[in-house]
Protein backbone atom coordinates (compact mmCIF):
# COMPACT_ATOMS: atom_id res chain seq x y z
CA UNK A 1 0.00 0.00 0.00
CA UNK A 2 1.37 3.39 -1.00
CA UNK A 3 1.71 6.02 1.70
CA UNK A 4 1.34 9.65 0.78
CA UNK A 5 4.06 12.08 1.79
CA UNK A 6 3.67 13.33 5.32
CA UNK A 7 1.23 10.53 6.26
CA UNK A 8 3.55 9.12 8.95
CA UNK A 9 4.52 12.48 10.41
CA UNK A 10 1.69 14.29 12.23
CA UNK A 11 3.60 17.61 12.34
CA UNK A 12 4.14 17.74 8.59
CA UNK A 13 1.03 18.81 6.64
CA UNK A 14 0.00 16.47 3.88
CA UNK A 15 0.34 17.99 0.39
CA UNK A 16 -2.22 17.28 -2.28
CA UNK A 17 -1.20 15.92 -5.68
CA UNK A 18 -2.04 19.34 -7.13
CA UNK A 19 0.28 21.13 -4.67
CA UNK A 20 3.07 18.63 -5.30
CA UNK A 21 2.76 19.00 -9.08
CA UNK A 22 2.58 22.78 -8.82
CA UNK A 23 5.80 22.72 -6.79
CA UNK A 24 7.50 20.64 -9.47
CA UNK A 25 6.31 23.03 -12.18
CA UNK A 26 7.62 26.00 -10.20
CA UNK A 27 11.14 24.63 -10.69
CA UNK A 28 10.91 23.83 -14.43
CA UNK A 29 8.51 22.78 -17.18
CA UNK A 30 7.35 19.15 -17.08
CA UNK A 31 5.37 17.08 -19.55
CA UNK A 32 2.04 15.68 -18.41
CA UNK A 33 3.49 12.16 -18.63
CA UNK A 34 6.49 13.15 -16.51
CA UNK A 35 4.32 14.75 -13.82
CA UNK A 36 2.02 11.72 -13.75
CA UNK A 37 5.01 9.43 -13.21
CA UNK A 38 6.46 11.60 -10.44
CA UNK A 39 3.13 11.84 -8.64
CA UNK A 40 2.57 8.07 -8.85
CA UNK A 41 6.08 7.50 -7.46
CA UNK A 42 5.20 9.90 -4.66
CA UNK A 43 2.29 7.67 -3.65
CA UNK A 44 -0.60 9.65 -5.10
CA UNK A 45 -3.49 7.61 -6.45
CA UNK A 46 -4.66 7.61 -10.07
CA UNK A 47 -7.86 9.64 -9.66
CA UNK A 48 -6.22 12.33 -7.56
CA UNK A 49 -3.30 12.51 -10.00
CA UNK A 50 -5.58 12.79 -13.05
CA UNK A 51 -7.68 15.50 -11.41
CA UNK A 52 -4.58 17.48 -10.43
CA UNK A 53 -3.11 17.24 -13.95
CA UNK A 54 -6.43 18.27 -15.53
CA UNK A 55 -6.66 21.27 -13.21
CA UNK A 56 -3.07 22.32 -13.95
CA UNK A 57 -3.77 22.06 -17.67
CA UNK A 58 -6.96 24.13 -17.42
CA UNK A 59 -5.05 26.82 -15.54
CA UNK A 60 -2.26 26.74 -18.16
CA UNK A 61 0.35 25.86 -15.55
CA UNK A 62 1.15 22.67 -17.43
CA UNK A 63 1.20 22.63 -21.22
CA UNK A 64 2.86 19.86 -23.26
CA UNK A 65 3.37 22.18 -26.24
CA UNK A 66 5.15 24.78 -24.12
CA UNK A 67 7.20 22.03 -22.46
CA UNK A 68 8.20 20.63 -25.87
CA UNK A 69 9.22 24.05 -27.21
CA UNK A 70 11.37 24.77 -24.14
CA UNK A 71 12.99 21.33 -24.27
CA UNK A 72 13.61 21.61 -28.00
CA UNK A 73 15.26 25.04 -27.73
CA UNK A 74 17.40 23.85 -24.85
CA UNK A 75 18.59 20.67 -26.57
CA UNK A 76 19.30 22.45 -29.86
CA UNK A 77 21.43 24.97 -27.95
CA UNK A 78 23.26 22.05 -26.33
CA UNK A 79 24.09 20.72 -29.80
CA UNK A 80 21.83 17.70 -30.13
CA UNK A 81 20.53 16.51 -33.48
CA UNK A 82 16.99 15.87 -34.71
CA UNK A 83 17.00 12.10 -34.14
CA UNK A 84 17.85 12.53 -30.46
CA UNK A 85 15.29 15.34 -30.09
CA UNK A 86 12.58 13.24 -31.73
CA UNK A 87 13.28 10.33 -29.38
CA UNK A 88 13.32 12.51 -26.28
CA UNK A 89 10.06 14.26 -27.17
CA UNK A 90 8.45 10.89 -27.92
CA UNK A 91 9.52 9.60 -24.50
CA UNK A 92 7.53 12.48 -22.97
CA UNK A 93 4.36 11.32 -24.69
CA UNK A 94 4.18 13.78 -27.60
CA UNK A 95 2.56 12.64 -30.83
CA UNK A 96 4.73 12.04 -33.90
CA UNK A 97 2.83 14.65 -35.92
CA UNK A 98 3.41 17.30 -33.25
CA UNK A 99 7.09 16.40 -33.01
CA UNK A 100 7.46 16.84 -36.79
CA UNK A 101 5.73 20.24 -36.57
CA UNK A 102 8.04 21.37 -33.77
CA UNK A 103 11.21 20.24 -35.57
CA UNK A 104 10.09 21.92 -38.80
CA UNK A 105 9.22 25.14 -36.96
CA UNK A 106 12.66 25.17 -35.29
CA UNK A 107 14.28 25.98 -38.67
CA UNK A 108 17.70 24.68 -37.67
CA UNK A 109 20.58 24.19 -40.10
CA UNK A 110 21.49 20.70 -38.89
CA UNK A 111 24.66 20.61 -41.01
CA UNK A 112 25.91 23.82 -39.39
CA UNK A 113 24.96 22.53 -35.95
CA UNK A 114 26.82 19.24 -36.52
CA UNK A 115 29.87 21.12 -37.84
CA UNK A 116 29.82 23.36 -34.77
CA UNK A 117 29.79 20.29 -32.52
CA UNK A 118 32.80 18.87 -34.34
CA UNK A 119 34.69 22.17 -33.96
CA UNK A 120 33.78 22.35 -30.27
CA UNK A 121 34.88 18.78 -29.63
CA UNK A 122 37.85 18.37 -31.97
CA UNK A 123 38.96 21.88 -32.84
CA UNK A 124 39.00 23.42 -36.28
CA UNK A 125 41.41 20.99 -37.95
CA UNK A 126 39.99 18.39 -40.29
CA UNK A 127 41.42 14.92 -40.67
CA UNK A 128 42.23 12.53 -43.51
CA UNK A 129 42.66 9.57 -41.13
CA UNK A 130 39.75 7.16 -41.74
CA UNK A 131 39.74 5.90 -38.13
CA UNK A 132 39.60 9.44 -36.74
CA UNK A 133 36.90 10.38 -39.23
CA UNK A 134 34.89 7.33 -38.10
CA UNK A 135 35.29 8.41 -34.44
CA UNK A 136 34.01 11.87 -35.31
CA UNK A 137 31.09 10.39 -37.24
CA UNK A 138 30.16 8.18 -34.28
CA UNK A 139 30.27 11.22 -32.00
CA UNK A 140 27.75 13.04 -34.21
CA UNK A 141 25.54 9.96 -34.54
CA UNK A 142 25.43 9.58 -30.74
CA UNK A 143 24.34 13.22 -30.49
CA UNK A 144 21.40 12.41 -32.75
CA UNK A 145 22.38 13.73 -36.16
CA UNK A 146 21.12 11.91 -39.24
CA UNK A 147 23.58 9.71 -41.13
CA UNK A 148 23.32 11.91 -44.24
CA UNK A 149 24.17 15.01 -42.21
CA UNK A 150 27.12 13.23 -40.57
CA UNK A 151 28.39 12.09 -43.95
CA UNK A 152 28.17 15.60 -45.43
CA UNK A 153 29.85 17.24 -42.44
CA UNK A 154 32.67 14.73 -42.01
CA UNK A 155 33.41 14.72 -45.75
CA UNK A 156 33.32 18.54 -45.86
CA UNK A 157 35.80 18.49 -43.00
CA UNK A 158 38.13 16.30 -45.11
CA UNK A 159 37.76 18.66 -48.07
CA UNK A 160 38.69 21.57 -45.80
CA UNK A 161 41.74 19.66 -44.54
CA UNK A 162 42.87 19.09 -48.14
CA UNK A 163 42.79 22.85 -48.77
CA UNK A 164 45.23 23.54 -45.91
CA UNK A 165 48.92 24.14 -46.87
Amino acid sequence: MNKRPGAGNPTKPQRSAYEKALGLLARREHSRKELKTKLRQGGYEGEETAAALDRLGEQHYQDDDRFAEVLLRSRIAQGYGPMRLRQELKSHGLADARIRELLDAAEVDWDASAAAQLRRRYGGAGTNDPAERARRAQFLLRRGFAAATVRRVTHAEVDDADDLP
